[in-house]
């Protein structure tokens, strides 16, 4: 089993030729609405995976909630650890230019509400095997929480460094796995400017240090990670972007869904990278997450 605790987001998405300098407004060409937070996109991947998934988390008692739940929903997420509470459901305000690039900013609602009671509630039902995926768009106090009780139980914790916020070296040494894009590792590492010959002596360094499993996603380069002692590289697909808003989520549940179908680590790599690719293919977080047939069909 798996549960994501973290995020739920309405995603508000505005389309570009390019994206703004700062203090410099630009055209808008398109604008839609897409359920996202980080949490539920990585739990829907995982669900769509083909894996039975929890989601953990809170909405707003607004108009926004029944929205930002739905595709969750229709994909047979459990819902029942996600709390109602009063104000506003977390949102994302999304830039996405003609290259695929994005510039985000995501205002917490109701995400910034979830306790380490939440947590509590969330680990509390899992039992050694079972796996919990965390991200950073909730509260420390709860993450570290989940992460500790996550810890003493024998669930294998996987914590997404994202968005990278200063607890964010902290907290990773108290997970299992730590997946993060170039930026957030180096962070992790204290290392700024690393070349792929520099991440890897920085994996080996901190692989040795604590024993954890470390990924770091490279976008168009694929993934390099280390698991017990041995390097791991992958790679997506060749593709053009469309945009890249949901990528590195898709990578992460499929890669929590991989682990807990009983994958080797590297085919777990590579299946994430194929569904992350695939996740550039459409507009939107949560709509452009693709199905276990098609990931399967493009490996």
């Amino acid at each position: 089993m798996i549960t994501v605790f973290g995020s739920i987001n309405m995603d508000l998405i505005a389309t570009t030729e390019r994206l703004p300098k700062p203090g410099e407004t630009v055209a808008g060409n398109g604008f839609a609405t897409a359920a996202g937070g980080k949490g539920a996109n990585q739990a829907l991947a995982a669900r769509r995976a083909g894996r039975y998934v929890h989601m953990a988390g809170a909405v707003g008692k607004d108009s926004f909630a029944a929205d930002a739940l739905s595709l969750l929903d229709e994909a047979g997420t459990d819902l029942s650890l996600v709390r109602h509470v009063d104000g506003p459901t977390g949102t994302a305000l999304i830039l996405v230019g003609g290259d695929g690039e994005n510039m985000i900013a995501v205002v917490p609602g109701a995400n910034g509400l979830v306790t380490p009671d939440d947590a509590d509630a969330a680990v509390g039902g899992m039992q050694e095997g079972d796996i919990l995926m965390l991200q950073l768009e909730v509260p420390t106090a709860a993450v570290e929480r989940a992460l500790s009780t996550a810890r003493a139980k024998g669930v294998t914790s996987i914590l997404n460094l994202a968005p990278l916020i200063p607890d964010a070296p902290r907290l990773g040494r108290l997970a299992d796995i730590v997946i993060a894009n170039e930026t957030e590792f180096e962070r992790l590492a204290g290392q700024d400017g690393m070349d792929a010959q520099a991440r890897e002596a920085a994996l080996t360094r901190l692989h040795a240090e604590t024993g954890q499993t470390l990924i770091v996603t490279l976008g168009g380069d694929g993934v390099v990670a280390i698991r017990d002692g041995a390097m791991a590289r992958a790679k997506g697909l060749e593709i053009e972007p469309v945009d890249t808003v949901g990528a590195g989520d898709t990578f992460c549940g499929y890669f929590a869904a991989s682990l807990d179908e009983g994958l080797d680590f590297a085919s777990a790599l590579r299946r994430a990278a194929v569904a992350g690719s695939l996740a550039c293919l459409k507009s939107g977080a949560q709509p452009s997450i693709p199905s276990g047939e098609d990931v399967a069909a493009r490996i």
